[in-house]
């Protein structure tokens, strides 16, 4: 710890909980598609066929599996093409759940312990997510962003975590890693020489065929940690 220079955090799931902002945006975009394309609605309320369409997808796009953006917007073109709207009403369909992707509510330790580590070190956030933090409050506390999306490839591969440590200007194990996430976050990190931290909320065993990282349930412990 004593060589970390600069910190790359995961998003969703370490700074907020992912599950309700996607609730949310979900049912923004289901009440849009009420408005403007309602004879969609029915399939976009099947459960069954919406899983079948994602499956689908994920087998055409194994090549972009890291473009959640993409997917979701080929997702909302067969939703309106099969109900007979224009393919190109998947745009607007998706800004409005880009959008409302962007409503999130912060654990209760995430904004206190960021403005802690951000007087302290340059800190970078690193993503398999669209969380975009330009449009966030917390967005001005980042030296900059880092995500599956626009680099190209996902964490856990090495690239993303070794390209986050030269965006910063820094060697990879001058960067400490924090994530929520066993096997992306922590094995990735590590993988590609980083140092890594797991955010551990949950107080999870753990499973994976490694030794045991350096482990806090919370943000705050996080800069106790650090001494900040």
């Amino acid at each position: 710890m004593t060589q970390v220079r600069a910190i790359s955090l995961d998003l969703d799931d370490t700074l907020w909980p992912i599950a309700p902002t996607l609730a949310h945006a979900e049912r923004t975009l289901e009440a849009w598609l009420g408005e403007h394309a309602p004879l969609s609605l029915s399939l976009y309320q099947n459960t069954a066929w919406m899983q079948t369409q994602r499956e689908a997808i994920k087998a055409e796009w194994a090549h972009a599996l890291h473009d959640l953006s993409a997917m979701r917007t080929e997702l909302m073109a067969r939703v309106l093409v099969q109900a007979g709207y224009d393919k190109d009403l998947a745009v607007s369909a998706f800004e409005v759940f880009f959008q409302a992707r962007q409503y999130i509510e912060l654990y209760e330790d995430a904004r206190p312990a960021l403005d802690r580590l951000a007087v302290a070190y340059p800190l970078i956030a690193l993503t398999n997510g669209n969380a975009d933090l330009s449009r966030l409050d917390i967005g001005p506390l980042f030296h900059s962003a880092v995500s599956a999306q626009g680099f190209g490839v996902a964490k856990p591969d090495p690239a993303i975590f070794l390209h986050t440590a030269h965006r910063l200007g820094l060697h990879v194990h001058e960067v400490l890693h924090v994530g929520d996430d066993a096997h992306t976050d922590v094995q990735g990190a590590r993988g590609a020489g980083m140092q890594a931290v797991w955010l551990n909320r949950s107080g999870l065993a753990w499973t994976l065929k490694t030794s045991e990282p350096t482990a806090v349930p919370g943000l705050l412990a996080l800069c106790e940690l650090l001494g900040v």
